[in-house]
């Protein structure tokens, strides 16, 4: 997968989950606002509307009137009212002047009426709501039953097709803060270096040269990204500052893919019996350490681990194993201070025999003084393993301090040359601003990076990934479509 592939991919993954948030925003605001409506709809007492009070006046205040023409009339307050017939002259008038009491007589008898009704449709209501709710009740329960059995299926459905990626997820945040000292730092001299551009020139391939080796890459892999690159940048025409920092990051990607193409990252393990991983490497680069966490995450998946001491001269070497040992919850086997450290790894490797151990740890003394010595160890160790159990050591790791930058590499190279190294563990990768080290392995070296340490934490010790280390390294610095 090339430089922009992998960026396209974590852009695409950070766009679905930018999207997948804002739809659970909209459903959750939506969902909030159906509520709202069917709580403003629901019917309540007081949207009923209550008959306004009629005021009648008392019977004492009318009296009757008796005309000279023999017409009777009805006095209200001093106001009088035709209440019967009268000659046809006076029909009209009566009639005028009693509509609007036969209107108001209208409406309150309408009024009254409506406010009779109104409860009593209310009772039916709520009658026959209760009827309803009675002979609907277990069947609405029954389907609620059903709902909530089948939103609990999705919820483990979506949970388990949800584990992988949330996992994925994790380890690029992990690489991501385990690399940002050597992305800021990369990218300080990237900037720097770009800041004084103007052409592509001979003096522009000198000082890429320089900014390269200062990065940790290796003189080696310097001279020939620079090669590559005076035509890579024609090709391309790369003449902005963006175009040229995408063009020699592709390219050292690219070169570095290279370099690692019949690479395995993966451990190799025994098809039955003990896998034996023998681990080398300069005292302080942190061998015991990473052994400690290894056991911690092969215990974890299930594995019986046990450890072998095998560091016999360094002082203090066996106790902090057997300390890491306790916290771990596995076995080791220890041996006398100053002790033969093949006696230690043969009585290892017999017990992970006898009591059907899965994986054998051996920490080994990490000695460069005397080279031969070391050589003869090493060889002595490595017989004393294949003569019990065929095909072991199944690994040989050097475990390396990213922070001591070309020393690192110097130290691999006097340890490739005395044993049969067959991957590295690149160590406190969070300590240093110079993770290109891991580019010069691979190119120089022709090792594969099988664990990197990311941080202090038991869980930080990750399996390498190439493309979550270059996406981590150069995050930031890259710009894709």
């Amino acid at each position: 997968m090339g430089l922009f592939d992998i960026f396209r991919r974590h852009k695409k993954k950070e766009e679905e989950k930018s999207a997948e948030s804002s739809s659970s925003a909209v459903q959750s605001a939506t969902a909030d606002e159906k509520s709202a409506n069917a709580t403003s709809t629901a019917p309540s007492s007081s949207a009923i509307k209550q008959p306004e009070p009629v005021n009648i006046p008392p019977a004492d205040s009318y009296e009757e009137k008796i005309n000279p023409d023999g017409s009777h009339e009805v006095i209200h307050n001093g106001k009088e009212e035709k209440t019967e017939e009268v000659p046809q002259s006076s029909v009209a008038t009566e009639e005028v002047s009693g509509e609007p009491e036969s209107s108001a007589a209208v409406t309150e008898e309408a009024t009254n009426d409506e406010a009779e009704a109104v409860p009593a449709q209310g009772e039916s209501v709520s009658e026959e709501g209760i009827v309803k709710e009675k002979n609907e009740t277990p069947k609405d329960e029954a389907l609620g039953g059903i709902d909530e059995a089948a939103k609990s299926d999705d919820d483990v459905a979506t949970t388990e097709e949800s584990a992988e990626p949330a996992e994925e997820t994790e380890t690029v945040k992990k690489y991501d803060r385990g690399l940002e000292k050597s992305r800021t730092g990369f990218g300080a001299r990237l900037n720097k270096f770009l800041a004084n551009f103007r052409h592509v020139d001979e003096d522009f391939f000198d000082d890429l040269e320089d900014m390269l080796i200062e990065s940790d890459v290796g003189y080696d892999m310097a001279m020939k990204l620079s090669d590559e690159l005076r035509e890579e940048v024609k090709l391309q025409n790369a003449k902005s500052k963006q175009d040229v920092s995408n063009v020699i990051i592709e390219k050292m990607v690219e070169l570095y893919d290279e370099a690692g193409q019949d690479e395995n990252p993966d451990l190799t393990m025994a098809k039955e019996g003990p896998t034996v991983i023998m681990f080398v490497g300069v005292n302080g680069a942190g061998k015991t350490t990473t052994i400690g966490k290894m056991a911690a995450l092969f215990k974890k998946q299930g594995k019986k681990v046990l450890l072998a001491a095998a560091d016999t001269f360094r002082a203090g070497a066996t106790e902090q194993l057997d300390v890491w040992a306790k916290r771990d919850g596995v076995d080791i086997v220890t041996g006398p201070e100053n002790g033969d450290p093949a006696a230690v790894v043969f009585d290892a490797v017999k017990r992970a025999k006898e009591e059907n151990y899965d994986v054998l740890f051996v920490d080994t003394a990490g000695r460069l003084q005397n080279k031969v010595n070391l050589m003869n160890e090493l060889a002595k160790m490595k017989r004393i393993l294949t003569r019990e159990i065929p095909d072991a050591p199944h690994e040989v790791l050097l475990v390396l301090d990213a922070t001591t930058g070309q020393n690192a590499l110097n130290q691999a190279k006097l340890f490739k040359e005395s044993t049969d190294v067959t991957g590295i563990v690149l160590t406190k990768l969070d300590g240093t601003a110079r993770g290109g080290i891991v580019l010069a392995i691979r190119n120089e070296l022709h090792l594969p990076v099988k664990y990197v340490g990311l941080g202090e934490k038991v869980d930080d010790l990750q399996k390498f990934d190439a493309g979550d280390f270059v996406y981590g390294l150069f995050k930031g610095l890259v710009e894709v479509d």
